[in-house]
């Protein structure tokens, strides 16, 4: 018993020190303040109507009608009931963000480097040089929060992957199933599916091996164990997966059912997200080396140079010395291939010194796995600047069209890297080698990788032109503006080149001492952690530090109303605001106060996002006017907030005398263009049957009124003499709202692209639109009997096994 805690106590220690390195490196969280994220500020502008109704009547309405004039909640602030595997990722990010991801990154590597039979002191050297990689940290301060938490079980899952394909097969089933269960919780798909290629090229390693030793069987039990592991991880997981599936058909990542441009152009015909689109975020092949030294494309969209700069000093003549300091503050030193860049995916100089190293020390499989995944990954991560292999995974690659910003397949190589350079490093100091075959190793690692460095730091500033895609503007606004811009790339290229070939220099000479035996493990190591840690942070301190963090209370409410929202928000009743003083497709702060026509989100509804593109951003104010839009924000001369109560607004539902049919979705949204929407409607001849009406007689005298409202309810009252047609102005969505009359369930047709439409008889009725999803329910099931079944096998292996043993 002694001896067992005495084994397990380094890793207690270990954990509580990644505790302490998570919030000392995010230190301001101990004073209470939160981490400033853009993306997270649009969240919390989106969400706050979920959760504001979530507070108010204790349930989830899985429908919002803040954003985009209505959408689900499928992927925005929705708990699931049951949802036993989150709780379980709660009590894992105990910390206070981001301090918990950082968290998650030690431990999740950790943990597979310890899997991999690596010794605690080079498994806690591997994980801090993953947890700090610069594109894990730089993802944390701008808000990919779910791209970050997706990433930090990566490593755990492949080591329960890699625990069951050596045969261990009871606990390689429970770590891959628990492993894969908080994956999947963590809502990042793009993520995940990434993460399966490691998995598929980790697999095809293995058969290979495990046919040449003639092991197939064991190979075939372990993607059994696997497999069962895998659908169990899958199911627990059933209601969001389910309800993501469902919506993702009707989102932007679906398929459009137009053939034509806003512009009337024939459009590219894509079973998922057009080229363009995916390939936007394609690394340059010249700017892979920011993986090797941090600001080889210059950096970041915008460096501080400091006063010292070519920027600097060019400016403070020519304009006034607060804005040259300010330009130098944020000085345009990105010249890649891709339109914005926070920070490069740097992954540390060491780090790929030693991964070469490796390479030519480490033998076997896991070799071949490791440089197999960051050579794949590094070439799918061109995009199209690689465009043969590119095109062949969109056009028959399953899935990989419906993700886009195809450079953060780098995720990969970032993970792989480290795990190869801790496996070199594992060899480097076993007895399995001669002293020669290091020695060598080091000699061979260090001319390809500080020869290198060292061609970019004597040559590097003559070998490219250092000229970005928005060059030409700043020779426009200042001639000569250039020049000093490209003199200061030129000097933030040379001065990392030469701190990425000192830094190499100094790691192959700590190696070469040990080997000498002028120095011992465990301070190699210290030394080599040191120099590790001191190349990563010092470069992520450049992106993610103290001065992104703000009072809690900023951050929990990041909006504050103006006087223009105070005075729309005086009208209770149930409207519409565009806010034009912003982009309203990229934007969740109208959100936060009102019912917005826009919204913040990376996969709105396609029909919608159609609708703006086609309709209104050409100002079309029928279409306006039919999504209930009351007020217009919007900036007056002076640049000021200002807004105008729009009285043509069609109010929350009206009747409509005559119904024209469309051939298609091309006819349907372009008839908007001429649609007299107070008088007509438009409808896909789809909907259209044998009994269905498209003239109805005018009732002057016809009411029909909303008198109640709620995010997943809306009631109706309605008065004719005569059979009407009602439409409604709320986003059609036929996969949960259900439309009653007089508590009967009734059929409701979409209308003019994106609405509601349906016939409404003679006589007074209340009329009801309630949201109930059947595919929550659906997954809630399949959930509970997954977990249930999880346990159980668990429970039930572990005392067979422990029986079995107990024979013996």
């Amino acid at each position: 018993m002694k001896d067992n805690f005495k084994k397990l106590t380094p890793y207690f220690i270990i954990v509580i020190a990644f505790v302490l390195i998570s919030v000392a490196y995010f230190s301001p969280v101990l004073e209470g303040k939160k981490i400033f994220q853009n993306d997270i500020k649009h969240f919390i502008g989106m969400a706050k109507e979920v959760n504001d109704f979530r507070a108010e009547n204790g349930e989830e309405p899985y429908w919002t009608n803040a954003a985009f004039s209505g959408m689900p909640t499928y992927n925005l602030s929705t708990k699931y009931p049951n949802n036993f595997v989150k709780a379980l990722d709660d009590v894992l990010r105990f910390l206070p963000s981001p301090a918990d991801y950082l968290f998650l990154y030690l431990l999740s590597f950790f943990i597979l480097l310890t899997v991999l039979k690596v010794e605690w002191k080079l498994a806690l050297l591997g994980a801090l040089a993953f947890g700090f990689s610069t594109y894990y940290i730089i993802i944390l301060g701008v808000g990919h929060n779910a791209k970050a938490h997706a990433i930090a079980y990566m490593p755990m899952v492949l080591s329960g992957i890699l625990l069951t394909l050596n045969k261990n097969y009871l606990w390689g089933f429970v770590l891959t199933a628990i492993a894969m269960a908080l994956e999947v919780s963590a809502g990042h798909p793009q993520m995940t599916y990434y993460l399966l290629f490691a998995v598929l090229i980790l697999g095809i390693v293995y058969i290979i091996d495990a046919y040449k030793e003639k092991q197939l069987p064991d190979f075939f039990k372990s993607i059994a164990v696997l497999v069962v592991a895998v659908v169990l991880a899958i199911g627990v997981n059933a209601t969001s997966l389910l309800a993501t599936k469902e919506y993702v058909n009707y989102s932007t990542r679906g398929k459009s059912e137009l053939t034509i441009k806003p512009d009337g152009t024939e459009k590219e015909k894509v079973k998922g997200l057009s080229k363009d689109y995916i390939t936007e975020y394609s690394y340059g092949i010249a700017e892979t080396f920011n993986l090797f030294i941090p600001r080889f494309t210059g950096g970041g969209n915008y460096e501080d140079v400091g006063l010292d700069s070519n920027i600097y000093q060019f400016l403070k003549d020519k304009a006034d010395p607060r804005q040259a300091k300010e330009f130098a503050q944020y000085a345009p030193l990105y010249w890649g291939k891709q339109p914005i860049v926070e920070a490069p995916a740097y992954i540390g100089a060491i780090l790929i010194f030693l991964f070469v190293l490796a390479i030519f020390l480490v033998k076997g499989k896991l070799k071949n796995w490791l440089v197999a995944v960051v050579i794949f990954s590094i070439l799918l991560s061109w995009g199209k600047n690689f465009n043969v292999l590119t095109n062949l995974f969109i056009d028959y690659v399953p899935m990989y069209n419906k993700f886009r910003a195809v450079s953060s397949i780098q995720v990969l190589a970032e993970m792989a890297i480290p795990i190869l350079a801790i496996l070199g490093l594992k060899d480097w100091f076993s007895n399995k080698h001669a002293v020669e075959i290091k020695f060598n190793a080091l000699k061979k690692a260090l001319y390809i990788v500080g020869g290198l460095a060292l061609i970019f730091t004597l040559f590097g500033t003559s070998l490219f032109a250092f000229e970005g895609v928005r060059d030409e503007s700043y020779n426009q606004l200042l001639p000569g503006l250039l020049d000093a811009i490209i003199a200061d790339r030129k000097a933030v290229f040379f001065a990392d080149s030469l701190r990425t070939l000192i830094l190499i220099v100094v790691s192959a000479g700590v190696l070469w001492l040990f080997l000498k035996d002028k120095i011992k493990i465990n301070a190699t190591i210290l030394v080599l952690g040191i120099l590790i840690l001191f190349d990563l942070i010092t470069v992520d301190k450049r992106y993610v530090n103290a001065d992104d963090f703000k009072n809690a209370r900023e951050i929990d409410k990041p909006f504050v109303a103006s006087e223009i929202d105070k005075e729309i928000l005086k009208d209770t009743t149930y409207y519409r605001v565009a806010n034009f003083a912003v982009d309203p497709m990229n934007d969740g702060s109208t959100s936060y106060f009102h019912n917005s026509i826009g919204g913040y989100h990376a996969a709105k509804l396609g029909r919608y996002q159609e609708l703006f593109d086609f309709q209104i951003a050409k100002n079309n104010m029928e279409v306006l006017n039919m999504l209930n839009t009351k007020y217009f924000m919007f900036e007056d001369g002076n640049q000021r907030l200002n807004a105008q109560q729009n009285p043509d607004a069609n109010g929350n539902a009206w009747f409509v005398n005559t119904i024209k049919v469309a051939e298609n979705a091309d006819e349907e949204i372009t008839g908007l263009d001429s649609l007299k929407t107070k008088s007509e409607a438009i409808i896909d001849k789809r909907f259209v049957t044998d009994n269905f009406s498209t003239q109805f007689e005018k009732d002057s005298t016809a009411t029909i009124n909303l008198v109640n409202f709620k995010d997943n309810h809306l009631t109706y009252s309605s008065n004719t003499s005569t059979n009407q047609f009602a439409v409604f102005s709320e986003i059609y969505y036929k996969d949960g709202w259900n439309a009653y009359i007089d508590g009967v369930l009734k059929s409701y047709y979409r209308v003019n692209y994106v609405l509601r439409g349906m016939e409404i008889p003679a006589g007074k009725h209340t009329i009801e639109f309630k949201f109930e999803p059947t595919i929550i329910k659906k997954g809630n099931t399949i959930a509970l009997v997954s977990s249930a079944f999880l346990l159980l096998i668990v429970v039930g292996w572990f005392f067979i096994d422990k029986k079995k043993k107990n024979v013996r």
